[in-house]
């Protein structure tokens, strides 16, 4: 069976680590064009002013125009070329390294700087493309980063939904890299199970990406609180630091190398619910998770576990906390479209139907309920 680990060449991560960006600039050429929001680059525009003398770079600024577009990248791809720029930098949130993910195309160096860890999205090589006025387009795969950089203050300084938002999306690394994990052992045995998604990415399945996915899980609960208090607070704590890491880089490395399952697809499903519009992804995936744990019977201990988590760092558990009152004749639509057949729902480890994935998202809620009622008694 062919195997691959996806990675970023290099990840780093320090206190005022932008500081230092210049350095790996200086590394590829000298001159980088600078994709970020206005927002993001004023933010941090004095250690980007500070990092440019300190290593004679040049970054070429350009006014990003907010949406990972089609038109967005041709036009930026131009400067670029015009600029004779040696590498790409591409900082801030999403969409801003997305883009930047786009105009790379492999034909240069790429550098990601995230100021949030609201996903992994920052170590992976895919980037989501959305028309001009914010329509989703279409997805599209790259090779991997040549440098994640992490500025510990910039993060630790962001509201602290994002980091919360970041804790949702790691938390179903481990389980959908264990659902792949027994996908291949069933095929293996023969058993009946669903058609893998090869999509993202080409090849899967390494002990590495497994252990990595299981470190992912580990530290969430081990550090996620603490880190939460830190960031309410500020502050940089070596359970904010652990949390960081996790977010943006176990939890890639993890899904990159060891796929996605049913959290991801279910998480897709429920973005036809306009009252979920305003929660983010990694909300989203987290109740995506209590979802695939009762869809594949998972022990009723680990469910529990799972729960106590996420009412403990503040992640939803049930439809309510995702401002779906009354799910309705709505259940059969989202579970369909979780189960499309280019979703990842299909890499778990047993036949997928829409009435099962239903089926779990109504007992994932009442579990969830439940477990919030009785935890305000």
């Amino acid at each position: 069976m062919r195997k691959a680990f996806i990675c970023p060449s290099k990840y780093v991560q320090g206190e005022n680590e932008i500081e230092n960006l210049g350095f790996f600039v200086k590394q590829y050429g000298g001159t980088a064009l600078l994709i970020a929001d206005a927002f993001a680059k004023k933010l941090v525009s004095a250690k980007l002013e500070s990092t440019q003398k300190k290593f004679g770079v040049k970054f070429v600024n350009v006014e990003f125009g907010g949406e990972c577009s089609r038109q967005e990248v041709a036009r930026l791809q131009k400067i670029a070329a015009d600029n004779k720029c040696d590498c790409i930098i591409g900082l801030g949130g999403g969409k801003a390294i997305d883009t930047a993910k786009c105009v790379n195309e492999a034909k240069s160096r790429l550098i990601i700087v995230p100021t949030i860890a609201a996903t992994d999205a920052p170590t992976s090589h895919s980037a989501v493309l959305y028309t001009p006025s914010g329509d989703f387009d279409d997805y599209a795969y790259f090779t991997s980063p040549d440098v994640i950089l992490i500025d510990l203050n910039v993060i630790a300084a962001a509201p602290t939904r994002f980091l919360i938002s970041g804790m949702g999306d790691a938390l179903s690394t481990y389980f959908e890299a264990r659902a792949n994990s027994k996908w291949r052992r069933a095929v293996n045995a023969g058993l009946p199970c669903g058609a893998l998604n090869n999509d993202c990415p080409p090849a899967r399945g390494t002990n590495a990406a497994m252990k990595l996915a299981e470190l992912c899980y580990e530290t969430l609960i081990a550090e996620g609180y603490k880190a939460k208090i830190a960031c309410e607070q500020n502050m940089i704590t070596s359970s904010l630091e652990d949390i960081i890491e996790t977010n943006i880089l176990l939890s890639g490395l993890g899904f990159e190398s060891a796929g996605l399952g049913a959290a991801h697809a279910i998480h897709d499903g429920l973005t036809i619910l306009e009252e979920a519009h305003k929660y983010t992804h990694g909300e989203k995936v987290a109740f995506g998770t209590i979802c695939q744990l009762v869809l594949e019977n998972a022990p009723q201990e680990e469910i529990d576990e799972v729960l106590s988590f996420c009412e403990m760092v503040g992640l939803p558990m049930c439809l309510a906390d995702l401002g779906v009152k009354d799910i309705g004749d709505r259940l059969m639509a989202v579970a369909e479209k979780a189960c499309i057949p280019e979703e990842s729902i299909h890499n778990m480890p047993f036949p997928i139907t829409a009435e099962g994935v239903a089926a779990a998202i109504i007992v994932a809620d009442k579990m969830g309920a439940e477990f919030k009622a009785c935890c305000k008694e």
